[in-house]
């Protein structure tokens, strides 16, 4: 059981790592992560970030949508207002961002994207093990979705990919996700 568990976090990972499909988006999504007391982007914010800006500087999509909602210790900052302003410091034009500021899990980002850009092609930028089950939500809301992953250090990505393991069942389970 344990070696299962194993391998299915090392799928999950490994498939969060492939290239972006050879095609032109509407939005490169951001997914949100959580943002310290003091306001500042948490480690997996900035490498996000990161990724989608050197995604959209290569022309990928026209344009950025962050998203993300106040957390409970985030000094009053949303993770999209965070994403927002590491995409700016690192050449993404401001008026390319659109933020969707409500969201606190992987299933609204994709509702309240939705609201906000109905009919779009979107690729989600997260991290690569959690990009299957970010792909197969944001399914659920736009025609044509796809997801990308960063890459976390070693230690967050292995613990990472095994909560994740459960967290793709679960989302399976309750009926969140698009085959």
């Amino acid at each position: 059981m344990l070696l299962c568990w194993a391998l299915a976090a090392a799928a999950l990972d490994r498939r969060g790592h492939r290239q972006p499909p050879p095609l032109h988006f509407d939005f490169l999504v951001v997914l949100g992560c959580r943002v310290l007391p003091n306001g500042e982007p948490c480690e997996t914010l900035v490498r996000r970030a990161d990724y989608a800006a050197q995604l959209f500087h290569v022309g990928v999509a026209d344009a950025v949508l962050a998203t993300g909602g106040v957390g409970e210790d985030s000094g009053g900052v949303s993770e999209a207002v965070a994403i927002r302003t590491l995409l700016v410091e690192r050449g993404v034009p401001a008026e390319r961002i659109r933020l969707e500021d409500r969201s606190t899990t992987t299933q609204e980002n994709a509702a309240f994207s939705a609201e906000l850009e109905a009919g779009a092609s979107v690729l989600v930028v997260t991290d690569s093990y959690h990009a299957l089950r970010a792909e197969r939500v944001f399914r659920r809301y736009f025609p044509e979705a796809y997801a990308v992953g960063s890459t976390p250090r070693p230690r967050m990505r292995i613990k990472g990919a095994l909560r994740e393991v459960f967290a793709l069942a679960r989302y399976r389970a309750l009926g969140r996700i698009q085959r």
